[in-house]
């Protein structure tokens, strides 16, 4: 979340005056460069509007930026304990290495202990730091025109057993549990921005989300609460349209998607959905903007949260909101993703006009 203890232009106040009575309380992430530093960084200070603060490093590595080179923020929280010195050094000498628990226990370290020690410090574990740095080099990759690469994956399951064993450790149970019988399936689609996990019945869409995000098991856990029932894995009909609707997307061939939906939320909370839809692909909105177009201007609030409770992304475009000054503002998925998808639409778009008799 946003640092929401003091101002934000407090904060850059203290950004410019690198007051170090801020050290360690925020942190700024710069739209511009894509790096997070620490308030009191003797970098050259960015402009207000390139800046977004946040209060922990966790929260800027899944905000989708990486950290800066000369304030080093990551090691001036690990100065105080060795083994996460250690860790944060052999991981920023190797950003895109896909990292196990084996390899700790073969440097010598005890995993729980490794576990225990980074979300002391960081609040996130070492291996979720790991994958965000993976992430984080295929958005690289993407900017520079070319394709994600596999050390992007959390995981690149080449069998159904795979993506079973890991589908179960989300849900918390043993992957023989699963029957078969369950109405709703999830299944992985690969996508160029990185794996998602779609989960629908034989009717309907129920949840499209990027399969490293953490609200991921809360999401599946709402959904089996919602439907009381199991859910398993395989492919029904509607995730096999998603999966063709999103491979025509990513190909820049069209921006429409016709599978059946049925996200849970309030009437209102719908209404806000539906107006998201109503965006055309290559064109944003305002928070309050949406809020007019639902007949509600003055619950911008509520038409924020309705629009971070979205869990069929990219279908949903939740990713075309932005703030009233410009800016990305959040994305759940990252924000490298929604300006990476807000670019790709707006291509999109124009070669769909530049074809148009």
């Amino acid at each position: 979340m946003l640092f929401s203890e003091s101002d934000p232009e407090i904060l850059y106040e203290a950004l410019v005056a690198r007051d170090p009575a801020f050290e360690g309380r925020a942190y700024v992430c710069v739209k511009t460069t894509g790096v997070f530093c620490r308030l009191i960084c003797p970098a050259r200070k960015p402009k207000r509007e390139n800046c977004l603060f946040f209060e922990t490093a966790a929260a800027c590595l899944e905000a989708g930026f990486r950290p800066c080179k000369r304030c080093k923020p990551l090691e001036a929280v690990a100065k105080a304990d060795p083994l996460v010195a250690r860790l944060v050094a052999a991981l920023e000498a190797e950003p895109g290495r896909r990292w196990k628990e084996s390899d700790l226990t073969a440097m010598g370290h005890d995993p729980s202990t490794v576990r225990r020690a980074f979300k002391r410090h960081f609040g996130i574990t070492f291996l979720d730091m790991a994958r965000l740095s993976r992430i984080r080099n295929g958005a690289a990759t993407l900017a520079q025109g070319g394709r994600v690469i596999d050390a992007q994956l959390d995981a690149g399951f080449a069998s159904g057993s795979g993506f079973r064993a890991a589908f179960a450790r989300i849900l918390g149970q043993s992957p023989v549990r699963f029957t078969g019988d369950e109405p709703l399936k999830a299944d992985w689609i690969e996508t160029p921005i990185g794996p998602m996990i779609a989960v629908a019945d034989r009717h309907a869409l129920h949840l499209l989300e990027f399969f490293e995000r953490g609200i991921l098991k809360r999401e599946l856990a709402g959904l089996q609460k919602t439907h009381a029932c199991g859910i398993g894995v395989g492919r029904l009909p509607p995730a096999e349209q998603i999966a063709a609707e999103l491979g025509a997307f990513f190909a820049g061939e069209s921006a429409t998607f016709r599978t059946p939906l049925s996200p849970c939320g309030s009437a209102f909370t719908k209404s806000v959905w539906q107006a998201l839809r109503r965006i055309p692909p290559g064109e944003t909105r305002s928070y309050s903007q949406v809020a007019v177009a639902v007949g509600r201007p003055s619950a911008v609030r509520a038409v924020a949260r309705a629009n971070g409770a979205n869990p069929i992304a990219i279908v949903i475009p939740c990713h075309r909101v932005i703030g009233a000054d410009g800016s990305l503002t959040g994305y759940g998925g990252g924000l490298w993703r929604k300006q990476w998808l807000i670019e790709h639409e707006r291509k999109l778009a124009t070669a769909e006009e530049t074809a148009a008799p």
